[in-house]
């Protein structure tokens, strides 16, 4: 697909216009109903892994060099499903906040993705990819479930873990898990960071700062929080 044309401009548009109605809904809704909320979305989400994979396999063009769930977006989907399931889990809450805000956003803005609208792979992508970015914020800004302390830390120490895992998957199936082989071909952040084996070792940085950068904005909308409380409480 195209980068930013008129299909992946709509599906940019839907993206935010879904995580900003995910929020506004899940404040209006309390706790409680916004629970049911994060369920429907996990099973929109699982629904979309499924048909991407039973898209690949009707096609005949499954393989273990491209479709084993070991990119970060893949990780992300799997772990948005169990946390929307069970939004009180601190960890896994914290890996979709900073991994959806950053690897989901990086793959929405520039989707490494060969089939375009109408293909119901371009539909399972988005839903996919989408979806884990309004799994954060329906979390975090919506439930307010937000980072606890040294979670960068944490979520980075698992990332670090995963991308291991996907380089040993990289050598037993020649595949290019995390792209720890070579740039995705569509252009991405990793253009600008040099060439094999160097951008990985930027991509970890950029990565790290990324990750920094999400967690001071928890901490904004954590204060912000404090205040309307204070704000609240004064006022009874």
């Amino acid at each position: 697909m195209r980068l930013f044309s008129p299909e992946h401009i709509a599906a940019i548009a839907a993206t935010a216009l879904a995580a900003l109605l995910l929020v506004v809904v899940a404040r209006r809704l309390g706790d409680q109903s916004a629970t049911s909320l994060a369920r429907a979305l996990a099973i929109v989400l699982l629904a979309g892994v499924v048909v991407e994979q039973a898209t690949y396999i009707a096609r005949g063009t499954w393989s273990v060099r491209v479709n084993l769930p070991l990119h970060l977006t893949d990780a992300v989907t799997l772990v948005a499903i169990v946390a929307l399931w069970r939004p009180r889990s601190g960890l896994l809450t914290e890996l979709v906040y900073f991994w959806a805000l950053s690897a989901s956003l990086q793959a929405v803005l520039t989707p490494d993705l060969g089939d375009t609208f109408p293909d119901v792979l371009y539909f399972a992508f988005f839903v996919i990819h989408a979806g884990a970015i309004g799994a954060a914020c329906l979390l975090v800004l919506g439930l307010r479930r937000l980072p606890r302390r040294w979670a960068v830390w944490r979520v980075y120490g698992v990332t670090i873990a995963l991308a291991a895992l996907a380089a040993v998957a990289c050598l037993a199936t020649g595949g290019n898990y995390m792209f720890l082989r070579n740039k995705p071909a569509g252009g991405s952040l990793l253009d600008p960071l040099g060439p094999w084996p160097w951008y990985i070792l930027g991509a970890a940085a950029l990565g790290l700062g990324l990750l920094l950068l999400l967690e001071a904005l928890a901490r904004v909308i954590a204060r912000n929080d404090d205040r309307s409380r204070l704000s609240a409480e004064g006022r009874r």
